[in-house]
């Protein structure tokens, strides 16, 4: 028998391939399904099922792609109601992999249809769960992304509750948990940067186990604190559910080199994003005007999502050469389907064609400390995450979430020019990007907070430490 997470760190994301006797069931597959396939044939071993623990949220899962190139079924627990073939299956009805057993443990809380996958080996012995994003380690699943007209939230964790106390707290110490998501990931609050535990340990240390919580209590704990979810949770949610394009036709359009002629007049005829991905210090220094910066070297794939409304959006990329096919990729993972094409040698053979190009300021934390001495008009605005602000922050500086720049636009004036800081980078050229975009002057903070405090130059607010935050 043969366990395999594979982790996808943009995505905090595990899928898990399991292998007995030259068959192999594949969890929560990714989008790019083949990678799946050629390892199974690397094996010897053919792909028999294909199990979805839940209508994934926040990525668009591999399951359709896979099963018509294998033949393999999908399988979802009870209450899935699916646009494409499936196996539903019953509670506790068990699949025949190998040598090994894999028992169906319906969960619902975190969705209706959400279930636990059980390995059990050929001895009979309860080894491994599969928990999706039921029981991650360090948390349980958010119970707010399934709400309907006739079920609350609070009803979902009521469910999550029973879910845990009676499907999986009942197992033994020794199960090896496999959620499907780690820390970063926005489908829970508490998550630990461990990928796997013992569920001994999950039942002594996550908060959300713990012998003498009654109902009520779990569910105030877990309802408490819960951020928005990104905005196109619902569509990929749609997708999972009713079927998409296959990923070829997905790559196959978005692999067309475009001159930068060629690249100016789809923008122009299209209307399409143009998305720069470099690292955002290549990009202050040189970019095609009203280009948006998410740099491919960070959180790419759920900054891409919560930023850009429609999944239909049309999409031109400009990436580091030798990085066109990876972001094609890494956008579909979330539904970004519509990609047309990238620049050709990227941003240099743009600048090398003599078009125009723009840049955005950059300063360092001591030039910051300067002006903000001298000029007593100068806009500076924290775009981290409000827990992140409200734990530690620059006195008189206000929070201006980029999670929400779209909707808070109508705060900004264009006769002021706002100078930006994130934690450490990353995120502020996102914002910056966005607003020079959209005719707002702006400046980035090179290095961001991090460089701030570092630096001593500010007066800062007390540290509380965000677990303490309600």
């Amino acid at each position: 028998m043969k366990i395999e997470q594979i982790y996808t760190g943009c995505l905090a994301q595990g899928a898990y391939y399991v292998e007995s006797n030259g068959e192999v069931a594949i969890i929560d597959p990714l989008r790019e399904v083949q990678p799946y396939i050629e390892k199974a044939e690397k094996e010897g071993a053919e792909i028999k099922y294909v199990f979805e623990t839940h209508f994934h949220a926040d990525f668009v899962s591999g399951h359709v792609d896979l099963s018509q190139k294998t033949g393999a079924p999908i399988v979802y627990g009870p209450n899935a109601k699916t646009g494409f073939d499936a196996i539903i299956a019953e509670d506790n009805q068990v699949f025949k992999l190998g040598n090994v057993t894999i028992k169906v443990l319906h969960t619902p809380g975190h969705t209706m249809e959400s279930t636990c996958f059980l390995l059990i080996d050929e001895n009979g012995k309860e080894t491994a769960l599969f928990s999706g994003d039921t029981l991650f380690i360090g948390d349980v699943g958010r119970p707010d992304l399934a709400q309907k007209s006739n079920i609350t939230m609070e009803d979902l964790a009521g469910y999550l509750f029973d879910s845990l106390r009676n499907k999986i707290m009942t197992l033994p110490d020794d199960v090896v948990v496999y959620p499907a998501h780690g820390a970063g990931s926005a489908c829970g609050k508490n998550m630990s940067k461990e990928t796997t535990d013992l569920l001994g340990n999950q039942k002594q240390f996550n908060y959300a186990l713990r012998a003498d919580m009654t109902k009520e209590e779990f569910i105030k704990e877990v309802t408490d604190g819960l951020t928005p979810p990104p905005q196109y949770f619902p569509q990929n949610v749609k997708m999972n559910k009713d079927g998409y394009d296959s990923i070829d036709t997905v790559m196959e359009r978005g692999a067309q080199a475009l001159s930068p002629i060629a690249f100016e007049a789809a923008a122009n005829e299209t209307g399409a994003v143009v998305l720069d991905t470099r690292n955002p210090q290549d990009f202050t220094k040189g970019f095609i005007p009203n280009s948006i910066n998410i740099g491919l070297n960070g959180q790419f794939a759920p900054w891409v999502g919560a930023l850009i409304p429609d999944l239909k959006q049309e999409i031109l990329l400009i990436t580091e050469p030798g990085k066109e096919e990876e972001t094609v990729i890494r956008l579909a993972r979330v539904g970004y389907d519509h990609t047309l094409g990238y620049l050709k040698g990227g941003f240099e053979a743009w600048k090398a064609s003599g078009a125009e190009v723009d840049s955005i300021e950059s300063i360092s934390v001591e030039e910051l400390s300067n002006r903000m001495k001298s000029d007593q008009e100068i806009n500076v605005l924290d775009v981290r995450r409000p827990g992140e602000y409200v734990s530690e922050h620059v006195e008189d500086v206000p929070n201006f979430p980029l999670d929400y720049i779209n909707e808070n636009l109508a705060e900004l004036d264009r006769d002021k020019t706002y100078t930006l800081h994130c934690a450490g980078g990353y995120r502020s050229m996102i914002a910056a990007s966005i607003l020079n975009a959209r005719g707002y002057n702006v400046i980035d903070v090179d290095g961001g907070y991090g460089a701030i405090k570092k630096s001593e130059l500010f007066k800062t607010t007390d540290y509380v430490c965000p677990s303490t935050l309600k």
